[in-house]
């Protein structure tokens, strides 16, 4: 089958032909003639996606930090380990259901079964794709036998984990932020050891950033050892604080329901809100960090995301919504909008590392008014002649 339009053949949409009259938007001819097959360039880390964890423990005890879950049948192994048929535990899957092609504007948070169906939801609201990386999944970076691998995603997500990262885990988290990943990290108070493991969740993250093979503190933000619970407003007056001015709104107020404050010791690392009118750098409530080329958001209390639905079974608290005046969800969403990667190639539709006849066939299928899709590079309102040119130029690996 042979698709024209403006001046271009598809051919089997695997060999693109642009012919020599190419009209453009500024309204001159170009004489051009390119024959290219489909890129097939390894995938690169994929603005606009999110995984969110549930490999450590993170639905054990009284805790469901999960974005949706079919089945309810996980235990705890005297170890910690999450085992599937010995409990009644949450057991989310890869994809949550119903799709996440039903969700619109107006779609509530019970769409999904989960205590993190809220914030899943608000971020497919915004465009994002969620996922949850289940039980046996597995943490990766650059490794393309692995679906999952995060080289797959732009922001991951762990929500109190309960069980110790391994080496290779805390390496490849690492690489991923510094390739340019964003990495949402979250704690509770001590002694919130909810599978009794010996492990608390800030325990295992001060481990995941202090000892690994690349760098002690690497990130700049730890976790202290401390159960707080209060209501704060004591906020960044920073006009530039991506987690207090962002497009989800501006955060007034945060409160912990027994949570544990960070410490912040990097250059690159920064307080969004803090516990006392002091701003100490030991006493926040609220971080972010840059590092290489990624970034990193960390708060020290699960309270603020929980939803407070999900599994049944855990008696669980409004903080998304019921709380603050919903200053908690536009903390999270701003941050997951400054931690989400900004592509290195706008016209790479298809996100393969490369601009070739992949996307100029997204392109095509989008074309005439498009506000806000991903095939309108130039931001105009309307997929076009002057997006077209943008993709020839940034034809290639990318």
């Amino acid at each position: 089958m042979t698709l024209k339009w403006i001046g271009l053949d598809l051919i089997a949409l695997n060999t693109i032909r642009i012919t020599p009259t190419l009209l453009i938007h500024t309204g001159k001819l170009f004489p051009l003639v390119i024959a290219l097959s489909l890129p097939t360039t390894a995938m690169a880390i994929v603005p606009g996606k999110v995984l969110f964890d549930a490999t450590k423990a993170q639905m054990a005890g009284n805790a469901d930090w999960v974005l949706d879950a079919d089945v309810h049948n996980i235990g705890t192994s005297s170890s910690g380990a999450m085992v599937a048929g010995s409990g009644t535990d949450s057991n989310p899957q890869r994809a949550a259901t119903p799709a996440t092609s039903g969700v619109t504007s107006s779609t509530a948070e019970t769409y999904w079964t989960g205590a993190m169906s809220s914030w899943g939801v608000a971020l497919v609201k915004r465009g994002f794709v969620v996922e949850s990386l289940p039980i046996g999944g597995h943490i990766t970076f650059g490794d393309s036998t692995n679906p999952q691998d995060l080289a797959n995603y732009g922001i991951f997500i762990t929500v109190e984990p309960n069980i110790k990262f391994t080496s290779p885990e805390k390496t490849a988290i690492i690489q991923f932020v510094a390739a340019g990943g964003g990495f949402f990290m979250i704690a509770d108070h001590s002694g919130s050891d909810r599978n009794n493991d010996g492990f608390d969740s800030l325990v295992i993250l001060n481990d995941l950033v202090n000892n690994n093979s690349i760098a002690s503190n690497v990130f700049g933000i730890t976790f202290n050892s401390v159960s707080v619970s209060l209501t704060s407003s004591f906020v960044d007056a920073s006009a530039t604080d991506p987690v207090i001015h962002g497009a989800a709104g501006t955060v007034a107020q945060m409160q912990y329901s027994s949570g544990t404050t960070l410490s912040i010791t990097g250059a690159n690392s920064h307080g969004a809100i803090f516990r006392t009118t002091s701003h100490a750098s030991n006493d926040v409530m609220m971080a972010y960090a840059t590092y290489g080329s990624g970034k990193i958001v960390a708060c020290g209390d699960s309270s603020p995301f929980d939803d407070g639905t999900g599994d049944s079974a855990d008696t669980l608290y409004n903080g998304w919504s019921g709380a603050v005046n919903g200053d908690h969800a536009e903390a999270a969403i701003n941050g997951c909008l400054w931690l989400n990667p900004s592509p290195q190639c706008p016209a790479d539709l298809s996100h393969n590392g490369s601009v070739g006849g992949e996307d100029l066939s997204l392109l095509l299928l989008h074309w005439g008014a498009c506000v806000g899709c991903e095939s309108d590079i130039s931001g105009n309102g309307s997929v076009g002649g002057e997006d077209l040119s943008l993709l020839l130029l940034g034809w290639g690996p990318c």
